[in-house]
């Protein structure tokens, strides 16, 4: 082995090693995926989950730091060392738990939907419909009987519907909700809304056992306040999720 792959090797390691111990921690998100998370006019990220995680890191009296990274790659890059928590809108699941830890959720199961164009009525257990790759709708889908089509972007499971590549996207309802109202009745709901998955949580490095324990406290913290409560009325509509 060479030397400076003995380094990197040993950097890692002690990056991976010290994360539970630092003041200062990166958080990291996809920052597509209004309302949860988002890219702002300015370059910076945005939405729930970052107003979430700023108060997280202050409960646990953290210095936080945003890293974007692509959803496709983003529980291996959290377990390689390039940031210290996944905070993207990911659902708690048996699957993803074998690789990495979750904190307690901070957001409740939201159900998931499908969009069609306005006026479809085929049946969509028979139906060509999109997902994003490695989500809890691609799986559905995958085992419903529907052909699955998968896209790295959610932007692109949506484009999929309008260019006829697919005759349904199946996403998080809250993610849809703005797409729809904005599509002037070129996009509408269909079919009935289906509960997959657990709720949200915040992934973590499963050696990283101090950091999920200070921020189980923290979310602890912004459910007991009432915190949490006013930020998801604040960006999912008024909706009122009581802890």
């Amino acid at each position: 082995m060479k030397l400076t792959t003995l380094l990197t090797t040993a950097a890692l390691a002690t990056g991976i090693a010290s994360a539970s111990m630092a003041d200062a921690i990166r958080m990291g998100t996809e920052g597509a995926y209004p309302p949860y998370n988002f890219v702002n006019d300015a370059g910076e990220v945005d939405g729930f989950e970052r107003e979430v995680g700023d108060a997280l890191c202050e409960r646990a009296e953290l210095e936080c730091t945003w890293v974007t990274n692509d959803w496709d790659s983003i529980i291996p890059n959290l377990v390689s060392g390039n940031y210290d928590t996944i905070i993207a809108g990911m659902s708690i699941t048996d699957e993803r738990d074998e690789v990495i830890d979750f904190t307690s959720e901070y957001f409740p199961p939201d159900p998931s939907t499908y969009v069609a164009l306005a006026g479809y009525d085929g049946d969509l257990s028979g139906a060509v419909v999109a997902a994003q790759t490695s989500t809890i709708q691609a799986s559905y889908i995958a085992s419903s009987g529907a052909t699955l089509v998968e896209f790295a972007t959610p932007e692109e499971t949506v484009a999929a519907v309008r260019n006829g590549e697919a005759d349904a996207v199946l996403a998080d309802d809250a993610f849809l909700a703005d797409i729809v109202n904005a599509s002037n009745g070129e996009l509408a709901f269909t079919g009935e809304p289906v509960s997959i998955g657990g709720g949200i949580g915040m992934g973590i490095r499963e050696s990283d056992t101090e950091l999920k324990d200070k921020m189980n406290a923290a979310i602890a913290s912004i459910k007991a306040d009432g915190t949490l409560t006013a930020l998801i009325a604040k960006w999912f509509d008024g909706r009122m999720v009581k802890y």
